[in-house]
């Protein structure tokens, strides 16, 4: 691929993004039904889903720079022409939508043909559809933070840091599915942190961010490769999570180590700060 990830369009791509994000957010009214589709993960669609993610593909791969755009809600790659590739989760936790939760869309910036390694992202980050609709970008060792609203995005903080007295934790799957290792690990946290967890991975991550801890969707007896796919959710969190400070893995290395064997691959997650990393691998070795 030839080398069109420049900071022009980077730019371009967070740009397109956050004056995106409000519209998704407003979009998101009247849109709360299911559709008679599953994504290629087998995932149950809802109209939203749907429909932010013909958005974005229509707005970014508009921009000149941009070869390759994928997401989680279709099966293959849409080829645009020349540049970086962008893979998205248009709308993450949208099963959120029917109760009305807390959702988020996910972005990375890949200089390289996807399915790509986490060494190849030039840029990534999340959107949070919360009280408050914010952006997190990661790019050039830094993460910032904005809000968005309307056609306005305001710096929040920049170079934000993971605190390091940790305070949170969150993990998903169903308890009685979680291997024996991963649970015992859960019970020494539960000791030393506060549970939070909404079941929109962006929301639970942002508390990660926010106040120190950690999040996992770790592999399951049913499902030893987890829940959450590496290209669109695992890759993308674990870039801005290391970029802050912390640390990320699939339970042995870090996600960005993980190679891709293809676009809809699941992967078991787990970010956040370095020490619990450090303690869950000790703990699944």
């Amino acid at each position: 691929m030839q080398e069109r990830s420049t900071g022009t369009t980077v730019d371009a791509i967070v740009d397109v993004i956050a004056e995106t994000a409000p519209e998704i957010r407003q979009g998101l009214v009247g849109r709360r039904g299911t559709v008679d589709e599953e994504n290629p993960s087998g995932d149950e669609q809802v109209e939203a889903d749907v429909w932010a993610d013909g958005l974005l593909e229509d707005r970014l791969s508009s921009i000149d720079g941009v070869g390759q755009y994928a997401s989680e809600e279709r099966p293959d790659i849409a080829d645009c022409g020349e540049g970086v590739a962008v893979a998205v989760d248009p709308l993450d936790g949208s099963s959120n939508l029917k109760s009305n939760n807390a959702m988020g869309t996910i972005f990375g910036v890949y200089d390289a043909e996807l399915p790509a390694r986490g060494e190849d992202l030039v840029a990534a980050g999340y959107v949070l559809y919360g009280p408050v609709t914010t952006m997190l970008v990661a790019r050039d060792g830094a993460v910032h933070e904005y809000e968005l609203s309307g056609d306005e995005r305001g710096v929040i903080e920049r170079d934000v840091t993971i605190p390091d007295d940790a305070v949170v934790y969150g993990f998903g799957g169903r308890v009685p599915d979680w291997p024996d290792d991963f649970a015992a690990y859960v019970d020494e946290v539960e000791d030393e942190l506060k549970l939070r967890y909404g079941g929109a991975m962006i929301a639970d991550v942002n508390q990660v961010v926010t106040y120190g801890g950690i999040f996992a969707y770790p592999a399951l007896e049913s499902a030893p490769n987890g829940k959450l796919r590496l290209q669109f959710e695992g890759i993308p969190i674990g870039y801005v999570i290391e970029t802050a400070g912390g640390a990320s893995s699939d339970g042995s290395q870090s996600l960005l180590s993980v190679e891709p064997t293809e676009l809809h691959q699941r992967v078991p997650v787990h970010v956040g700060s370095q020490s619990y990393i450090d303690r869950l691998e000790s703990a699944l070795d």
